[in-house]
């Protein structure tokens, strides 16, 4: 482990023994006045030689220079005090036994005392109140003896942090130490605490702890790890029985609240989280700033989500329509609440509902309709095929085509890595609701003049999604377990729901502005590296606070219906195309002719309505030739 850099340990150290034989001189001035040349003799110099010289050993071993200048406080000056106080005491008997304090006047130690006192510890305030641009950092006090917690990461968040406890005698926590997740500031203090250990090296540091009978029984996260830390730092905690929390962050403190000392509990976003992809915000904001939008699905997760950014753009109108009356009324509700200014309107309405999608299209004449309306719970599609291709295949149709008779600038189609090599129901209805879209994209760029542009965006799990893993894990631990896992190698893709609807907004902005270059692609955007489901479930056990497998159990319970040990983003026959933005990626899919996909979408259409579902998933199989489903799906029945 590389050692921590010692230039600015250095560098305050010379000032310091700068200051020593600084304060000697001013000392003898202040006594002496203008006598002072008189006085000066070869023992004066021998004797300001000794007393720098002292200073110089007692103020480095006294560990002057763990602390760091920037968070300078009054741990750091009481510090001082002792340092100086034990200088004076060393030099006195030595300069005595030298020369005799023949040449010197007694008094001038105790000025010096005073004037040194000043010299080092002045330049160190001073320094703190530049960065911190005021004086209500300094006055801090000791610990208050709570709950002991070590901090991991030595940064701003954890110095104000223990600024905080100083300033608060109520203060529920008490820091024993810090462990830099950087490794400079190792040996080093922040108000007095110190910087014990590397992160790499927490398991030695908890040990040097416990061997000093300090304990603690928290680990405190100043800030997000990457995930493979984060995973070995749950672990350690697990073996060690402690609970791990963080620090809250500036986004979680509402404006005009007094910041508190309460720790976070660490969420799964922090588990499986990463860097975000910057974003070109002025490009989404031009694309929505001014316009009319309509967003299908607008009480689900990804709709609800799509309405809340949308609105963020400043559009002219919003429309939110959905099927279910409360989730209508739920996001209605928020949406006025945060932008009470904004035209919009609800439309309760089913998209499998050919007249009524076009009845609202014309009606509300957007420029925009983002589409996220869908049944896409794996299982219960595969056990109502009918009602998954009426929702999934033919709502859509009616959706797309609605748009391209209104004249709709864009419609974006929300889709599921499912599509992909789909095992299921489910799936192969994405796939055909983006070879639709695909197939309408081609064919409007072939056509003269203003067409409807048909922008597909495809990504997988996001977290807390209604269906998706993690609620079911959480309302599993609410109940006290087991959390079942269907299979021990399963893995998925996951990403945060406000990421992913970002990234939907980026690629709206750009299938918008590059038409011709996109055209019938499918924009795909980077999940990052699969999670292992198991993993998953064992992490969020920690989470809570409790051991995997003695105090919560994690069941296999084997494959469901159409279910995929391993998702895929691409398929093989796909070429994968880079994009402008980092955050997103081009397929382009194999295309299928307009008017053959028509003529046997209308026959899907027809054996749905009639209720076959044999022949609904037989026709599936057709259109959908790399569908690798259960064959007992044809002898579902209604």
């Amino acid at each position: 482990m590389p050692k921590p850099p010692v230039s600015k340990q250095i560098v305050a150290f010379l000032h310091d023994v700068v200051m020593a034989g600084l304060s000697f001189v001013v000392a003898l001035l202040l006594r002496l006045g203008d006598r002072m040349p008189s006085y000066v003799t070869q023992n004066v110099w021998v004797s300001l030689g000794l007393f720098t010289a002292v200073c110089a050993v007692v103020f480095w071993f006294a560990g002057l220079y763990r602390g760091i200048w920037r968070y300078a406080s009054m741990n750091d000056l009481v510090a001082i005090v002792k340092g100086v106080t034990l200088a004076l005491l060393i030099f006195l008997p030595v300069t005595f036994m030298v020369t005799r304090l023949e040449a010197l006047p007694r008094s001038v130690l105790v000025i010096d005392w005073f004037v040194l006192v000043f010299l080092l510890g002045a330049p160190r305030m001073v320094y703190r109140v530049y960065r911190d641009r005021g004086f209500v950092h300094l006055l801090e006090r000791g610990h208050h003896r709570r709950v002991p917690v070590l901090l991991i990461g030595a940064d701003d968040s954890a110095e104000m942090f223990i600024r905080e406890l100083a300033r608060n005698r109520e203060a529920p926590y008490e820091v024993l130490g810090l462990i830099d997740d950087k490794g400079n500031r190792i040996g080093r203090r922040i108000h007095g605490v110190p910087v014990l250990d590397h992160v790499d090296r927490l398991p030695e540091a908890l040990a040097a702890l416990k061997k000093r009978g300090q304990v603690p029984e928290r680990l405190v996260l100043t800030r997000r790890p990457d995930r493979a830390r984060l995973a070995r730092i749950l672990e350690i905690a697990d073996a060690g029985g402690l609970s791990v929390a963080r620090l809250p962050r500036l986004t979680e403190l509402q404006s005009g609240d007094e910041p508190r000392l309460e720790l976070m509990p660490v969420a799964v976003e922090d588990v499986l989280g990463r860097p975000r992809t910057p974003l070109d915000r002025t490009a989404m904001r031009r694309l929505i700033q001014g316009r009319r939008v309509v967003v299908t699905g607008a009480g689900g997760s990804i709709g609800a989500e799509l309405a809340r950014q949308v609105a963020g753009h400043g559009p002219a109108q919003l429309t939110l329509l959905d099927n279910s009356e409360y989730n209508l009324y739920s996001i209605d509700l928020e949406i006025g609440e945060r932008h009470a200014g904004l035209s919009r309107s609800t439309v309760l309405a089913d998209i499998r509902d050919r007249a009524r999608v076009e009845a609202v299209i014309a009606e509300e004449r957007p420029d925009l309709v983002f589409h996220a309306a869908a049944l896409k719970h794996v299982p219960i599609v595969e056990a109502n095929p009918i009602e998954g291709v009426l929702t999934n295949v033919i709502g859509v149709r009616h959706v797309a085509d609605a748009c391209r008779r209104s004249g709709v600038t864009a419609m974006v189609l929300i889709s599921t890595d499912k599509a992909v090599n789909p095992s299921s129901i489910m799936g192969s209805t994405k796939r055909l609701a983006e070879s639709y879209c695909q197939a309408l994209d081609l064919a409007a760029q072939a056509m003269s003049g203003r067409s409807t542009r048909f922008v597909t965006v495809r990504f997988g799990n996001v977290l807390g999604s209604t269906g998706s893993v993690v609620p079911l894990f959480q309302r599993q631990l609410a109940a006290g377990g087991p959390l079942t896992v269907t299979h021990p190698d399963m893995t998925r893709y996951f990403m945060m729901i406000s990421e992913a609807v970002e990234l939907v907004l980026q690629a709206s902005a750009l299938g918008v502005a590059h038409p011709t270059e996109v055209a019938g692609k499918i924009y795909v955007l980077e999940m990052g590296e699969p999670v292992r489901i198991l993993d998953l479930a064992r992490q969020m056990i920690r989470l809570a606070g409790l051991r995997p497998d003695k105090d919560i159990e994690v069941c296999i319970t084997g494959l469901r219906a159409g279910e995929k040990l391993h998702e895929e983003l691409f398929h093989e026959a796909e070429p994968l195309l880079p994009t402008e933005h980092a955050g997103l990626k081009l397929a382009a899919p194999r295309t299928v002719n307009l008017e053959l996909l028509e003529r046997s979408l209308e026959e899907l259409a027809a054996a749905a309505r009639k209720g076959d579902a044999g022949e609904v998933v037989r026709k599936i199989r057709h259109l959908v030739p790399e569908y690798v489903g259960d064959a007992g799906a044809e002898r579902a029945a209604y």
